[in-house]
């Protein structure tokens, strides 16, 4: 067989070792009859697709870090046990895409030094189990975690135009061993079949920018005010969530809304909480383990009182930011304790920030009395009204009532027709589009979109005009001073023209190089 210039024999021997799982010498009377069939086209082409199959699953993996903390505490309410399960997806998915990219990478060479692609059984066990490992991961994600989904489409706003330019690199790429392989077989059908497979898909590849939009193609002048900055239950990744440490953290972080959640106690007294049992963020094992799947709601202000709320998150790790803290932030930490909503509210008139929250549990029978309570609580506290933002949609016509100063944000979208119109809504994040970010931008409706994370969700959702979001990342978020990109239109056109020229040169050149 032929070799490529620069394609020693050593290396293709070694090459076609690694990739067939034997010893093949280059002699060429030990190669007679050695030569690729279709059926190892057809694992080359399962390879090339199960290598792509991975790539997205990467893609998503990446994307879902930005909600990943959700998934944490869900397995910990349902296995009792924490782990940090980023780290896990994370480590797989390098495993397999490492894999399949490598298996890929060698092929490519074989075809190019012209050598036979014969994938040992072993690697194609192996691919196979990949496929359905990556098959059976989106299948548990639109199965439990179908939002995901959503929160995709709205990452291809932000990664859409450098997606196009990679895969045009990639595909650009390919042009190489494709067009060793097409000169080299003698099936003139299959020639035409992957010439024009190749061209359609470099010509989709080509126009695809038609079909791309992000609100941050815009110009400079055009970007709206850098989105407000809402701490979920204050600064998680700086202090154990829903502490007076956690709100002091997040006012470092220039935050304008305490974000929390409120129960009640068995004997009326308002505190903060969001999980129904305290397993999770105190150490009501140790101290009341015959009481420990109890309903926080069941336990008395003396009993909470007596729980440690800070120890766990030194001891658990819920995010990789706690390794970072100093000497004092653990000790603070240690030192804190279940807040009664009395001493939030004090905490947050002190800093001069507004504070929202959740009512739990909705569908407690005693719910009525959890809104007195807490309603009775902020009204005595002498903060001022408009800095209490209020969620529950228990009973909100009593709580107009009785503290019309108290602003109401609903967690929905508006209606039509709808009688008295609505001045904030809180929402996930997946739920609303730009196009109708702007809308109530222009109506004069604040958006507050939860929970944004990640720099590349936050630089969409400011380009997109939202007015404030709620972050468990408060110390990033507050550091961007930009979106991580704004390209004017003319500029991403340049762009596009640019990088599709010297692709077609590119493929051009490497069709006539190696004809």
């Amino acid at each position: 067989m032929a070799y490529l210039p620069g394609c020693c024999r050593p290396c293709a021997t070694c090459l076609l070792c690694l990739y067939s799982c034997q010893w093949i010498t280059a002699k060429k009377e030990k190669r007679k009859g050695l030569r690729t069939t279709k059926c190892d086209c057809s694992w080359f082409l399962f390879l090339f697709c199960v290598f792509l199959f991975t790539l997205v699953w990467l893609y998503f993996a990446i994307i879902i870090l930005n909600d990943f903390h959700n998934f944490n505490e869900f397995i910990f309410k349902q296995r009792k046990l924490w782990v940090d399960w980023s780290l896990v997806l994370l480590i797989a998915t390098a495993v397999l895409i490492t894999y399949s990219a490598v298996l890929l990478v060698l092929a490519l060479c074989l075809q190019l030094c012209s050598q036979p692609l014969k994938l040992h059984w072993l690697h194609k066990t192996l691919l196979i189990l990949t496929a359905l490992v990556v098959a059976a991961a989106f299948t548990g994600l639109g199965i439990k975690w179908a939002e995901e989904w959503r929160s995709a489409r709205i990452s291809l706003q932000a990664t859409g135009p450098f997606l196009h330019i990679g895969i045009v690199g990639g595909m650009t790429l390919l042009a190489w061993p494709l067009a060793s392989f097409i000169y080299c077989t003698h099936n003139t059908g299959l020639k035409v079949f992957l010439l024009l497979m190749y061209c359609a898909v470099m010509m989709a590849l080509y126009l695809a920018p038609l079909g791309i939009t992000s609100p941050c193609i815009m110009e400079e002048n055009q970007l709206p005010p850098k989105p407000a900055l809402v701490g979920h239950r204050g600064a998680p990744m700086l202090a154990p969530e829903n502490t007076l440490m956690s709100l002091r953290k997040a006012v470092d972080c220039d935050v304008q809304v305490f974000e929390t959640d409120v129960m009640v106690s068995a004997d009326g007294v308002p505190f903060l909480m969001h999980d129904e049992e305290l397993s999770r963020t105190t150490n009501v094992q140790a101290v009341f383990p015959e009481r420990a799947a109890l309903n926080s709601t069941a336990f008395n202000w003396t009993d909470l009182q007596q729980l440690d709320a800070g120890s766990w998150f030194l001891e658990r790790k819920p995010f990789p930011t706690v390794q970072s803290l100093s000497a004092g932030d653990r000790y603070e930490a240690t030192q804190q304790r279940i807040p009664s909503l009395e001493e939030a509210l004090e905490a947050a008139k002190q800093s001069n920030i507004s504070i929202m929250f959740d009512l739990r549990p909705e569908n407690h029978s005693d719910y009525q009395s959890f809104v007195n309570a807490t309603l009775e609580v902020i009204l005595q506290s002498g903060i001022p009204l408009q800095q209490v933002l209020w969620l529950p949609d228990g009973f909100r016509e009593q709580v107009k009532q009785q503290a019309p100063g108290v602003q109401q944000v609903y967690g929905r979208k508006r209606l039509q027709n709808e009688k008295e119109p609505l001045l904030h809504v809180n929402l996930p994040y997946q739920d609303m589009s730009s196009e109708e970010i702007r809308q109530y931008r222009q109506d004069n409706i604040s958006v507050n979109l939860y929970v944004v994370n990640q720099p590349w969700l936050f630089s969409v959702l400011w380009c997109s005009g939202v007015s404030s979001v709620t972050t468990n990342a408060c110390q990033v978020l507050n550091e961007m001073k930009h979106p991580i990109w704004l390209l004017p239109s003319n500029t991403y056109l340049m762009i596009w023209i640019v990088v599709d020229c010297a692709s077609f040169l590119t493929i051009l050149w490497a069709f006539l190089l190696l004809k």
